[in-house]
């Protein structure tokens, strides 16, 4: 979504002037949101961020909306000197500089995008439910597709390279060795996906521990024990010592590291916290997922 100044409905110089991120799901949701109003939105440029993580990062900041305000000429566009920004961009705009160095009042609207309505109809006031930012099973679901897309396009390239490497070594042809260690492989990796990308915001409020590496660790681990014990059980070839090891740090490395992606949209954490959560979770994980690598085509190799 490109930055600037849009309309929605039969505009005027009294309409509403409303500021959002240049991320386009929040767009489409705000301009969805007011249909059959009349009113100006204001694009700032996130670099394609939603409005609360660009907030936290500084992308939605007082300089931008500044820059956006002078570049648009919203001065002369509208004749009342009032902005409303989302109310989660308040941790990045300091609303005294923004009337200081643009003449433009801001206020602060409802968290909710189905909320302006009403907050427009009250005269700009904003009742407490429109304040609480909830995060409810459903609301967290719907964040998952948004995720697993980049995650999906990143695992069509490495799945079929590890069922190819599943042929390499064993006691079978190359391509019986592949339809054995390969597709185990293959499962292995779709499980680590699916405990850190899916189950884990779902399961967000009762995984044990704060951060989200380790909430994605705890299904990670349970994931790899699941996949190993099925091998164990039900697969032929049954895994060795140095293959067991692979999978529980390659599950439990990818499983992690998609957690943390979670750490953005939750009303959990903080900035300084994610911060300090990568400087001792990323190495790790780089770690895990180097030494399970080298486990496994070790294994293949040897076998």
């Amino acid at each position: 979504m490109h930055p600037g100044l849009y309309a929605t409905g039969d505009v005027d110089d009294t309409s509403p002037v409303l500021v959002t991120a240049n991320y386009k799901m929040t767009f489409d949701a705000l301009r969805k949101s007011l249909s059959g109003l009349a009113a100006w939105i204001l694009v700032v440029d996130t670099k394609g961020i939603n409005v609360w993580c660009s907030a936290g990062k500084g992308t939605f900041g007082t300089a931008e909306v500044v820059d956006r305000i002078e570049i648009s000429g919203l001065a002369k566009v509208v004749s009342h000197r009032s902005i409303i920004l989302p109310q989660l961009a308040a941790p990045g705009v300091a609303a005294h500089e923004v009337k200081r160095r643009s003449g433009f009042r801001v206020l602060y609207g409802p968290i909710r995008a189905q909320d302006i309505k009403q907050y427009l109809k009250d005269g700009c006031k904003a009742t407490p439910d429109m304040r609480r930012k909830t995060f409810s099973a459903w609301e967290r679901l719907v964040l998952i597709p948004v995720e697993l897309v980049g995650t999906l396009k990143a695992a069509a390239i490495v799945l079929p390279v590890l069922f190819l490497l599943g042929g390499l070594g064993g006691p079978s042809s190359f391509w019986g060795n592949a339809v054995s260690y390969g597709l185990f492989a293959v499962l292995a990796l779709v499980g680590a996906i699916v405990a850190g990308a899916v189950l884990t915001p779902l399961l967000l409020p009762w995984l044990p521990g704060r951060a989200f590496s380790i909430k994605g660790l705890t299904l990670g681990v349970l994931a790899a024990v699941f996949l190993l014990g099925a091998r164990f059980a039900w697969w032929e070839p049954a895994p060795g010592p140095a293959e067991t090891a692979a999978w529980l740090l390659l599950v439990s490395a990818v499983s992690t590291y998609l957690a943390m992606n979670f750490t953005g949209a939750s009303t959990y954490t903080s900035l300084s916290g994610v911060k300090k959560e990568m400087r001792v979770a990323v190495p790790l994980q780089i770690v895990a997922a180097v030494a399970g690598i080298i486990l496994w085509i070790g294994s293949r190799l040897s076998a």
